[in-house]
């Protein structure tokens, strides 16, 4: 297999799996899948915080040699998501009177921005921010660089998350010896991924539907109005199966196949009576399992419109709301959306706005890799750890056959050698002086304290 030197690598930590995955831009925007790889994380991720940190190393390990393995290529970093239950946004105003009228400077407003960053709530840091527009005197612009105004106001949507989140993923990473490239809030990475600009623009709530949480962001003009996340998702409803005498993996299967999020009794008539998943001798009326199923998946669906209405955004919302993750494969869920919301736009979102492309996997548009697809498109580094000297030694064939230019390449590099040895003998020798200078300093010292001491000793 030929070894791959140009794709980017993205891994996702969820509280069902952790993901990883490699990828490469083409010129049409579309994106071409080249390797894959998850790991089970049930056991130690739960609502996106860490609880073992030494089986997360292990899982990020086994992750990337998967991926190498398929790649046939070493990764030297990876662009990661940042997510789970205490993430949300948080609103910040930064105001500053001006003397008489003054014309609003980029420096102005970069002061107004870093001033933001320095408050943030007790236990909690800054992910990232979403600027939402200045109040130039009684104008509001999304660049007031150049306007004159005796007031101006910078209003921040902060995306915030406990402090430990990042730390325990850093720490993760680094104990696996995998550097990371970039990282960034889930949530917009899988807005960036499956959200239309025309949708941002007039205004959407994207829900994506995960395993321990459920998470809601709210897009007007193009920006970030609200973020908040619902610690409810598609375990809950399995979880609620389980009630039914079955162990969880066995809910889950039965979910997955039979599953509705809108019972419906009449319809069920129609089909078998009792179901059971495969290679079960637990058998379950339809009804009553679609019954269990849809109290949960109201109760989610009923969370997600009153977060919402908490957003203020609720009737601004020209393009509805779109659903995606694995909950949103649930049959009839997005009519439960429907239903709860009163709002007729309700859409699927299975996979990327954008063509993602793949040889050998099938499965690209379950709705569960929105957020791995969305690291893809955000990264902008080649991930491929480079040979020894690569970065500084370039390849021959730059020069193709011409003498001259290979004879002066081979002179720089000389000379470049030449001035670093310089350099090296400059700071050994300036090492060896500050030594020197060191224990003169210190025998001096030694002396006076001596001449001190026995001074004393003459005057008893």
């Amino acid at each position: 297999m030929a070894s791959t030197t140009d794709f980017i690598a993205a891994i996702e930590l969820g509280s069902s799996k952790i993901a990883g995955i490699a990828g490469r831009k083409n010129s049409d925007g579309s994106i071409l899948i080249l390797a894959r790889a998850k790991e089970d994380s049930s056991s130690f991720i739960r609502k996106g915080r860490i609880s073992n940190l030494d089986k997360t190393i292990q899982s990020l390990t086994s992750i990337i040699d998967t991926l190498e393995r398929s790649l046939n290529a070493p990764i030297g970093k990876v662009y990661a998501g940042i997510g789970g239950q205490s993430l949300h946004t948080v609103e910040h105003t930064v105001a500053r009177d001006l003397k008489d009228e003054t014309v609003i400077s980029q420096e102005l407003i970069d002061a107004i921005c870093d001033e933001n960053l320095s408050v943030t709530p007790e236990e909690m840091e800054i992910l990232d921010v979403a600027p939402q527009e200045y109040k130039a005197g009684n104008i509001l612009q999304a660049e007031p660089v150049g306007m004159l105004a005796n007031h101006i106001e910078g209003r921040f949507m902060n995306i915030v998350a406990r402090t430990s989140i990042r730390k325990n993923l850093e720490h993760c990473f680094s104990q696996a010896k995998i550097e990371i490239a970039g990282m960034f809030p889930s949530p917009l990475v899988t807005a960036k991924a499956v959200l239309t600009e025309n949708e941002m623009r007039a205004g959407c709530a994207l829900v994506d539907f995960g395993a321990d949480t459920t998470t809601v962001s709210v897009y007007k003009s193009n920006i970030l109005r609200f973020l908040s996340v619902i610690p409810l998702g598609g375990n809950a409803i399995t979880r609620d199966i389980t009630s039914l005498h079955m162990e969880e993996q066995e809910a889950e299967k039965l979910k997955l196949t039979y599953g509705n999020a809108i019972s419906d009794h009449e319809t069920e008539a129609e089909g078998p009576e009792t179901v059971q998943s495969e290679g079960s001798q637990t058998t379950v009326e339809l009804h009553v399992l679609n019954d269990v199923i849809e109290a949960r998946a109201e109760e989610i669906a009923a969370n997600v419109w009153n977060q919402i209405e908490r957003s203020g955004y609720a009737d601004k919302l020209l393009s509805g709301i779109v659903i995606t993750g694995g909950g949103a494969n649930l049959r009839n869920m997005d009519k439960l959306v429907r239903r709860k919301s009163e709002t007729e736009k309700v859409r699927i979102a299975s996979a990327p706005h954008y063509d993602v492309r793949s040889q050998e996997y099938t499965d690209l548009k379950d709705g569960t890799q929105n957020t791995l697809f969305g690291l893809l498109a955000c990264g902008t580094e080649n991930c491929c750890l480079p040979k020894a000297g690569e970065p500084n030694e370039p390849s021959d064939d730059l020069f193709g056959n011409d003498p001259e230019l290979r004879t002066q390449e081979e002179a720089a590099r000389e000379e470049k050698k030449k001035k670093e040895e310089e350099e090296k003998r400059r700071r050994e020798e300036e090492k060896r002086r500050n030594k020197k200078d060191f224990f003169k300093q210190v025998k001096t010292t030694i002396g006076k304290l001596s001449d001190g001491l026995f001074a004393d000793e003459e005057m008893k």
